[in-house]
């Protein structure tokens, strides 16, 4: 039987490589992102390059009732979701807490934090009913371990640590497995919206190493989704060789 994936923030990254590997593995394919154009293009080229189904959402994962609207209004036969990968997130800034934007806290809180909760609340019953489902967080190192100027995002980080935590506890009843996966560096557009469009500055994060590549990620997700159904990965944390914990890297 065809199985369905919902990915959030699937316009590029790690979003857009999962998109990928699933929709290879003949996943159809629910993918979500703000920029209607480019989703619809991602969608075009799932199609035709894997012969899978796929549904663009468009909406801000920020939006509560956009969330709920999109997931409620889907057909009945694109309700059976197997795995929900709560991907959509982002940093903005790397101010020291006094110098920091107010704007981009709040930015960085209502899509890291508020925006899983909300496709979550919307998907999970859809699961529930089935009595079978995967649920992937995107966290990050940053979840583990603060760093100068992390702040918030840090801290957004954390809560999605702790959110996948209790949503696998509270979920055990229903049969449904959450897996949280916090990413090390990696060489994506992240650093590129951190630094509000300056390449210079996100360059530099990758200077000197291999970073890790989107399709590393999107590999793993793959992985943990394609486990037997009696075994759950609960926390994985992953980094490139180049880099040990959220703070401590070798560059040459």
């Amino acid at each position: 039987m065809t199985k369905t994936v919902l990915i959030t923030g699937a316009t590029s990254g790690f979003g857009k490589a999962m998109a990928k590997k699933f929709a290879a593995a003949k996943y159809n394919c629910i993918i979500t992102g703000r920029r209607g154009e480019i989703l619809q293009e991602v969608a075009d080229e799932l199609k035709e390059s894997f012969g899978v189904n796929v549904l663009p959402l468009v909406f801000d994962v920020q939006d509560k009732q956009a969330v709920f609207s999109a997931i409620e209004s889907l057909p009945q036969e694109w309700k059976v979701i197997d795995v929900l990968i709560n991907n959509a997130g982002l940093a903005l800034g790397r101010d020291s807490f006094e110098n920091a934007d107010l704007t981009d806290w709040d930015t960085m809180i209502d899509t890291n934090v508020k925006g899983l909760v909300y496709v979550s609340k919307a998907v999970v019953p859809l699961m529930i009913a089935r009595k079978q489902g995967l649920v992937i967080n995107l966290g990050s190192t940053a979840a583990k371990e603060t760093y100068p100027a992390g702040n918030i995002y840090c801290a957004t980080k954390a809560a999605v640590d702790m959110i996948s935590k209790s949503m696998r506890v509270d979920l055990l009843p229903h049969k449904i497995k959450v897996t949280a996966i916090h990413p090390g560096s990696a060489d994506t557009d992240f650093s590129n919206i951190r630094f509000k469009g300056d390449e210079q500055k996100a360059a530099a994060v990758y200077a000197g190493y291999t970073p890790l590549h989107a399709e590393d990620v999107a590999n793993i997700a793959f992985y943990c989704a394609t486990l037997p159904p009696h075994v759950c990965i609960n926390d994985l944390v992953v980094t490139c060789t180049a880099q040990a914990n959220a703070t401590a890297f070798y560059k040459e």
